[in-house]
């Protein structure tokens, strides 16, 4: 699903039309998504102004002047239009139109109304109203780790919620209470960068390179952002093309090619970590 590039990306393409816009001639196609739509939706959205459109982890949230916030996660095939139009070209179609298109409306900004539309052919995606005083309790964010691009988010930070974990490091950086919105692709290419290995032990890893790691972290996704995401099947920006971060992937998808670190002879490997793909190069990344 997309990850948090993807959905910044997304955030970033929405709100020059949603933030300041009144919500009008709103409705919904059928009942639910992968949960039922809350109580009333349309009728607690309807007239209400997008005060911004901000991100938490891999949810998009829309601050309402009703003091509730709507909350949208895009799961694997969610994608908003404007005016009929995708944001975005994705590399394999998907119905945007018809019995697919569950949510749709106008956003009035400055005497212009824009059709906004919300398309999820395999419906995992899915949408909420929660008071926005209540937003970092509700059960979706309550818990949650720091944003790995915010200054909560740092190699003491990984030191502390490291300490004495046997658990390997690959899938304990996928742990959202550990840093929120890092996904399987941005994990494997951070610990490339890093030069560590995934297998190893989390508790293991000096605090040297636990802040080294920090930082490539921020590098690796500040770089997704800048390139407007990555485009995968199931994603595309908001901007109106493809992202091109994937082409610069130095590990993920490059199972059996060469490693592009300099003066390196080793080859990609996979391995499989709780359940997902991992790419890394045993020559670089030392356990």
């Amino acid at each position: 699903m997309p990850e948090l590039p993807e959905v910044e990306t997304v955030r970033r393409g929405l709100t020059p039309v949603l933030a300041g816009a009144r919500l009008s001639r709103l409705r919904i196609n059928r009942p639910d998504l992968r949960f039922p739509f809350p109580e009333r939706f349309v009728e607690r959205l309807e007239g209400a102004t997008v005060e911004r459109i901000d991100r938490r982890a891999k949810y998009l949230l829309a601050p309402l002047s009703t003091g509730e916030t709507w909350v949208t996660h895009l799961g694997m095939t969610g994608r908003f239009t404007l005016d009929g139009t995708l944001l975005g070209e994705f590399e394999e179609a998907a119905p945007i139109a018809g019995k697919h298109e569950h949510f749709s409306g106008c956003a009035i900004r400055d005497g212009a109304a824009t059709r906004i539309g919300y398309a999820d052919a395999r419906r995992f995606g899915f949408m909420g109203l929660i008071p926005t005083a209540q937003v970092e309790a509700h059960p979706w964010f309550a818990g949650l780790g720091p944003e790995p691009l915010g200054n909560g988010f740092s190699g003491a930070h990984l030191v502390e919620v490291f300490a004495g974990k046997t658990q390997n490091i690959k899938v304990s950086l996928l742990d959202q209470r550990i840093v929120a919105g890092l996904g399987n692709i941005y994990v494997c290419e951070a610990l490339y960068r890093a030069r560590i290995s995934p297998l190893v032990a989390a508790g293991s890893v000096s605090k040297a390179r636990l802040e080294t790691l920090a930082s490539v972290v921020r590098d690796v996704l500040n770089d997704a952002v800048a390139a407007g995401g990555s485009t995968l099947k199931d994603f595309a920006n908001a901007e109106g093309g493809q992202g091109y971060f994937q082409h610069r992937f130095d590990v993920y998808g490059r199972e059996g090619e060469a490693c592009r670190g300099e003066g390196c002879t080793g080859v990609v490997a996979r391995i499989v970590q709780g359940g997902r793909s991992t790419f890394y190069c045993p020559s670089c990344q030392k356990t």
